[in-house]
């Protein structure tokens, strides 16, 4: 028996701007943070302050992926090849990766400063640290500010935008510890705050390095509703049967989804399954769906991750059903010993 395969594409989802949209926010954000770099990394040489430094340095690696995400963001503009069929838009996706990763080890090298500077207290140029800092508020705080549109969809440009927010916020920190410094002299401030702001970037980046392992392994993307997917596709006019469904990211701001249909009285035509692709773009931002049409009348080889998939759901369901059997069990019991 021969099968049917429906393809769609929607590339035109309102939600979803198209990659390289921030192409202009990056360009200002790269030369304005390489900028900072330099004349951080000098003033703080000359004041003698390794907080400058080092968080010249964090810069530093906030400008690297910044480079990341935009060079990932135009590689999504290119056309697939026969090597690579979905062209590089899996690009922005190891972006992110790289970009949780770099704020994860900076937070790393902060925090080993900090603990550095507890145990040898070194004299601070307050002022020099507080004016130095401000500037840093201010570029970083702006750079933030381009990336914001952008970061609601797109989580390669979301990491962007926390790099950018992350640096603001270590620079306000540099720039209160420093004017308290002033004030009263207490040098253990400066290593203290930059400890807190550690534990808040760290904090803001697990949920950008969990979403990107999970689209690097082929997860289904947290904006997906999976079983409300499968509930839709069985609900179609003659579906009998939905299985061997499989989401996952293209890139940052694409789904893909593969499912197989059984419907008895067989293809239902163009225009139904392009019916069908329509709703999956638009109320699940699903961009790209390939949908095998079967009737159901021999035994297929099922897919082995489908069948996996199976035994998982009849294993939690199992595990749920003798958790409830049991806590009613004692439940009851519980309730018989207390009448007598």
């Amino acid at each position: 028996m021969s099968h049917n395969h429906a393809h769609g594409h929607g590339h035109g989802h309102h939600h979803h701007p198209a990659p390289g949209d921030n192409g202009r926010a990056f360009a200002i954000a790269i030369g304005l943070n390489t900028a900072f770099v330099a004349i951080e990394f000098v003033y703080g040489f000359i004041a003698n302050s390794t907080a400058l430094m080092a968080d010249a340095g964090h810069n530093l690696s906030d400008v690297l992926g910044l480079g990341l995400a935009w060079g990932a963001a135009l590689l999504t503009k290119s056309a697939p090849t026969r090597r690579f069929t979905y062209g590089l838009r899996g690009t922005t996706i190891l972006a992110a990766l790289a970009n949780a990763l770099l704020l994860m080890v900076a937070c790393g090298a902060i925090a080993w400063e900090a603990a550095h500077r507890f145990a040898h207290p070194e004299p601070v140029a307050g002022t020099t640290v507080s004016i130095v800092a401000f500037i840093g508020v201010l570029i970083n705080g702006f750079s933030a500010w381009l990336f914001v549109a952008g970061s609601k969809d797109d989580i390669n440009v979301r990491g962007a935008y926390q790099h950018m927010a992350a640096d603001a916020a270590l620079s306000l920190g540099v720039v209160i510890s420093g004017l308290v410094i002033i004030y009263t002299g207490w040098t253990w401030l400066d290593p203290a705050v930059s400890l807190v702001l550690v534990v808040v970037i760290v904090v803001g980046t697990w949920s950008l390095l969990k979403e990107s392992i999970q689209m690097v392994l082929a997860g289904v993307p947290a904006s997906v509703d999976a079983t409300g997917v499968t509930g839709f596709l069985a609900a179609q006019p003659g579906v009998t049967e939905v299985h061997d469904v499989h989401i996952w990211a293209m890139s940052t701001t694409e789904t893909a989804l593969t499912a197989h249909l059984v419907m008895p009285a067989g293809y239902p035509g163009d225009a139904a399954i392009d019916d069908v692709i329509r709703h999956l773009r638009e109320d699940f931002a699903i961009h790209h769906c390939t949908l095998q049409v079967e009737q159901g009348t021999t035994q297929h080889g099922s897919c082995s991750l489908h069948d996996g998939l199976e035994a998982h759901a009849h294993h939690d369901h199992d595990h749920d059903h003798d958790h409830d059997h049991d806590h009613d069990h004692k439940h009851g019991h519980g309730a018989h010993s207390h009448a007598h």
